[in-house]
């Protein structure tokens, strides 16, 4: 690992512009250790410092799913971080509904079910929850030739546009972000979310650019060069994803030099999220790998 960088506390100059770049680790890097209970949810501060020398955490909502509510679990969560210097980001929240359900009694519940992830990350000291626009619970749910010539597209934007704006208008009362992820479905065509976002048209609404996430449906891929360059307008927070890597060191499914200068050249100033999925390499070696990725990367582009 990288021992001269923590968290990346370098600044990077866009040639008339300085733009500052954090790295953060996203919980779902652990997520196996998380699951099998070789790593407890309150400990993730701690190992995201010890071990990788990162200051700044992005939960998911998932591995304390019954603790929204829970003053006394959130505080012991909070405190964790803030007595370790950890900075807690934002809550990854999934399985609470489709904010873009066409039926509007699911829509608004789906919206309802995540208040309490507001309020839960408010507390926390986070920025933003990030949350999923797309109707479809399986990329098999998508299964027209071409999408673009039904009604779907342009109707699925209406409806997820109408709940992501009311859930906006409750994030924004409590000064936090409602921000989406390209993550299955439509919502992975980067062209549609950012259309989403658009129709929201609020400047607490925005987008975590997710490097990996853009499988529409089986066989039916979106660039991911274009998708990422497509949402970083609205990007209130990025996600370097990472599978496998080469012998030197370079992610196999993504050009992280070419990824990082799409991030940078779009003005982005803020942090960059490992989320590490690969079996290959332990989910440790895994998230140490994409860090140096990440720090090579930047520290290599020449302006």
């Amino acid at each position: 690992m990288s021992g001269s960088i923590s968290g990346l506390q370098s600044i990077m100059s866009c040639k008339s512009k300085t733009k500052k770049l954090d790295i953060s680790l996203a919980q779902w890097s652990l997520h196996r250790s998380l699951r099998s209970g070789k790593i407890d949810n309150l400990d993730f501060a701690k190992i995201t410092k010890e071990k990788f020398g990162i200051n700044a955490i992005e939960y998911v909502n998932t591995f304390f799913f019954e603790k929204a509510k829970d003053k006394a679990y959130l505080a012991e969560m909070r405190m964790r971080a803030e007595d370790i210097g950890v900075s807690s980001l934002l809550i990854m929240c999934d399985n609470e509904g489709s904010l873009g359900n066409p039926d509007s009694d699911k829509r608004n519940n789906a919206v309802e079910s995540h208040y309490k992830w507001h309020e839960a990350a408010k507390y926390l000291g986070c920025h933003s929850i990030r949350v999923n626009a797309y109707l479809a619970n399986s990329f098999n749910e998508i299964n027209v030739q071409d999408y673009h010539m039904t009604d779907t597209y342009q109707d699925q934007i209406g409806f997820a546009a109408e709940g992501l704006r009311k859930l906006t208008e409750f994030g924004a009362a409590l000064n936090m972000n409602t921000i989406v992820e390209n993550h299955g479905g439509l919502s992975s065509n980067g062209s549609w979310l950012a259309a989403v976002v658009r129709a929201v048209d609020h400047p607490r609404c925005g987008t975590l650019p997710d490097f990996g996430n853009f499988l529409i449906a089986e066989g039916m891929m979106y660039d991911r060069y274009k998708g990422v360059k497509e949402l970083m307008p609205y990007a209130k927070a990025v996600s370097a994803k990472s599978n496998e890597f080469d012998l030197d060191g370079k992610e196999i499914n993504t050009d992280y030099y070419k990824m990082m200068r799409i991030v940078i050249e779009s003005g982005y100033n803020g942090f960059i999220g490992i989320e590490y999925e690969g079996n290959r390499l332990d989910e440790i070696s895994g998230i140490i790998a994409t860090k140096e990725l990440l720090i090579k990367s930047i520290e290599n582009l020449r302006y």
